[in-house]
């Protein structure tokens, strides 16, 4: 295990569950978001995403839940991510540890290849939970969207006196629509699951203040730790693969280099061919007849 901090921001790199065992305090987390690997066989980094039984994969949940709900305050949140096929079970496992109030639906459209013979997934399952369900935090103020009824269709609510315009914005409803993070999309990491900067924003506004410390026990691309930096929060990261926890280190600025390497963000095939294209120039003689070719960083010389 490895451990890095810096400006109220820590990085595990190792097992979490061994972590959050020996290293984090009950009672000390605001929120926690929880993505954990869903079971489904997802390769990361040379790390199979599948058990050898369900029935273990649960076990293996199970575990790491009774942990996060110690590690939570009284007035904590906890947000937490499975496939569509486990997440019944994660509800009825929770429905007597913890108060779920919502069931949130992340849907996003998808233009890769979908099922042939069946309903293809097109959503991830989130369930919104609370100790207690009289004191937590939700800024209701800090996540509105726009009410189409009245911002669109500038309808009139008759049933109060006098009668007025619907409110043109409104506390989000549990089907949240943000796409999902895409090869040439700037925040892109290389990662199969990374989870879209927007879902964490809303999310942290909504159940977290400025100050507050929040944990991500499977941090992969480290995004809820950028986003609680961005928002002014404290952060806990936790990752077991090395390679992943670079890349939490170069998004909160904890490490310049790591063994001594640069901590630089990967060029994609598409940003290679673009800076080629401007380092290059060609000059012709007016009659189209092409001189030479140099380099761009030659010219500024």
């Amino acid at each position: 295990m490895q451990i890095f901090e810096k400006d109220g921001h820590k990085i595990y790199n190792g097992d979490a569950l061994e972590i959050l065992s020996n290293q984090i305090e009950d009672n000390s987390i605001d929120l926690i978001f929880v993505d954990p690997p869903y079971n489904i066989g997802k390769n990361f980094n040379g790390r199979k995403d599948k058990w050898e039984t369900d029935k273990k994969y649960l076990d293996w949940s199970y575990f790491w839940i009774e942990l996060l709900i110690k590690k939570l305050k009284s007035t904590g949140s906890l947000y937490i991510m499975t496939s569509t096929q486990f997440m019944p079970y994660y509800d009825i496992y929770l429905q007597d540890k913890i108060n779920i109030l919502s069931r949130i639906v992340w849907y996003y459209d998808s233009s890769g290849v979908q099922a042939k013979k069946y309903y293809g997934s097109m959503y991830e399952p989130i369930l919104f939970c609370v100790k207690d369900k009289n004191n937590y935090t939700f800024n209701a103020e800090n996540i509105l969207v726009e009410a189409k009824t009245g911002s669109k269709r500038k309808l009139i609510d008759y049933r109060k006196n006098p009668p007025q315009l619907y409110n043109t914005e409104k506390i989000p409803g549990n089907v949240w629509e943000f796409p999902r993070v895409r090869y040439r999309m700037p925040e892109y990491e290389k990662h199969p699951t990374q989870k879209p900067i927007a879902l964490l924003e809303r999310i942290i506004k909504a159940s977290s203040n400025e100050g507050d410390i929040i944990l991500d026990p499977f941090s992969g691309t480290f995004t809820t730790s950028y986003v609680a930096k961005t928002l002014n929060r404290k952060s806990i990261g936790i990752e077991i693969d090395e390679d992943y926890t670079k890349i939490g280190l170069r998004r909160l600025s904890v490490l310049e280099k790591y063994n001594g390497e640069k901590l630089e963000k990967e060029i994609r095939t598409f940003e290679t061919k673009k800076i080629i294209e401007q380092q290059t120039l060609t000059l012709f003689e007016p009659d189209g007849t092409q001189l030479y070719k140099t380099n761009q960083e030659n010219i500024n010389k």
